[in-house]
């Protein structure tokens, strides 16, 4: 009995400090990201810059154990994972503050320091400050790592070998998406990821507007912000021609209205009829995706197929539609995604997602999300090898663009203005323009 008591004791006070310990790191911790948060705030960022490497660089430069530094200290009862946190969240801090202000020199100044770092490859004496450079390297071999550059390689989308940093918008909103990311990730992410998206829309609406210019001032200033070439006019003309009274918009309006009460076994039916209706491609190739969404679809939630729908059950069942038609396990593409780039369908392929996105506007958020998850399979590829996937990201970018920005797009005939567009029609007639819409100028 009485060493019951001891041994109970004894797992208390164990108990009792484990507690004290954490406490009094996330403390530490804390102090570390108040420090650094004004120091960004009140200093030029050159000093910011010597302030963070001293934290975490010049701190590991030490051959006694009676020298090091408290930095590094607070984390002798902790595990790896709590540094790669630390050092993360201290990273965005900064981030975060200079990003807003255009500092991106000193971001890219961020990423040298460790660039440096791994240039120098220092020896460290210390066994007790060891682990910690370990740690040091873990991180900058980690994936919050390649997340963290994604900040500064934006600048450089052009550059065919970094030809993923085009669309970095689409990995910098999962990042802001991502609850394991900390405040400062999600924060800087979402705003960086919104200023691309504007740079795009703006860029092409300018390009659009000028595009039939002779003045070659407006010509060479205004530039193609795709990769489609002069192709991106055609592409747009079709896009556009689906505005009219038949346009995405109107059919899932309709949709919409139609299936308000259905039960979901009857949803479910009616909505691979309403995606596949004009879905711009033949017969013949329309058939495998039709089989492909039934069986699918059928199974998925079978035992409320006699529930009334609303809006929960109409978001779970277009995002299911998403992943079916981009990646089913966050990872891999899905087969049906691999059917249609392999058989050069990805007009095809956007056209459903942006009607799925008609009808369930709160289901872009998964859409952007299987979008980035598609790109990080894909990164590791050379760009000769990704053509078909650059082609589909170019088409999803300017379909978005129209259908989901503040520009309003139109076709004029220029050899009869009054003449209304219809399907037989010579797009070579027709002249795309672009304007700012009335009622975002009043937002």
């Amino acid at each position: 009995m009485i060493d019951k008591n001891l041994s109970t004791g004894q797992k208390n006070k164990s108990t009792v400090k484990s507690e004290f310990d954490q406490i009094k790191f996330q403390n530490d911790q804390n102090e570390i990201y108040s420090f650094l948060l004004t120091t960004v705030k009140q200093e030029i960022p050159e000093k910011t810059l010597l302030e963070f490497k001293r934290l975490f660089i010049e701190s590991l430069r030490i051959h006694r154990d009676e020298d090091v530094p408290e930095t590094y200290k607070i984390f002798s009862t902790q595990q790896e994972q709590e540094f790669h946190n630390t050092i993360k969240r201290c990273c965005y801090i900064l981030v975060n503050n200079w990003e807003p202000a255009k500092h991106y020199k000193y971001i890219q100044d961020l990423l040298g320091i460790f660039t440096d770092y791994q240039r120098e490859n220092q020896v460290f004496i210390s066994p007790f400050i060891y682990p910690y450079g370990m740690w040091l390297d873990n991180f900058i071999n980690s994936r919050d790592y390649e997340e963290l550059k994604i900040f500064t390689n934006r600048s450089q989308e052009d550059t065919p070998s970094n030809w993923i940093n085009r669309y970095s918008a689409y990995l910098l909103f999962a990042q802001s998406c991502d609850d394991k990311n900390p405040p400062e990730q999600r924060n800087a992410a979402r705003k960086v990821a919104k200023q691309i998206r504007e740079k795009f829309k703006f860029e092409l609406a300018m390009y659009v507007a000028h595009s039939h210019s002779s003045d070659n001032y407006s010509n060479n200033k205004y530039k193609n912000p795709s990769m489609l070439g002069d192709d991106v006019l055609r592409l747009i003309k079709i896009i556009v021609s689906k505005k009219g009274s038949l346009s995405y918009e109107n059919i899932a309006n309709i949709f919409v209205q139609q299936t308000q009460k259905q039960t979901l076994g009857e949803y479910k039916e009616n909505i691979q009829k309403y995606l596949l209706f004009s879905a711009g491609d033949t017969p013949a190739f329309i058939k495998p995706i039709q089989q492909h969404l039934r069986e699918n679809l059928s199974e998925w939630k079978a035992e409320s197929d006699e529930e009334i729908i609303d809006k929960g059950l109409v978001l779970r069942i277009c995002n299911r539609i998403i992943d079916i038609l981009t990646t089913e396990n966050s990872k891999e593409p899905a087969l049906l995604f691999k059917l249609l780039m392999s058989q050069g369908h990805s007009l095809t392929l956007v056209i459903l997602l942006i009607k799925i996105i008609l009808i369930s506007s709160n289901s872009r958020t998964h859409l952007e999300i299987r979008i980035s998850q598609l790109i990080s399979y894909y990164e590791k590829y050379p760009v000769d090898e990704c053509q078909w996937l650059i082609n589909f990201l170019e088409i999803f970018n300017i379909t978005f663009a129209i259908y989901a920005g503040n520009i309003e797009y139109s076709l004029i005939n220029m050899k009869d203005h009054k003449q209304t567009f219809h399907v037989q029609a010579n797009l070579n007639d027709y002249r795309v323009f672009s304007q700012l819409k009335l009622d975002a100028e009043n937002k």
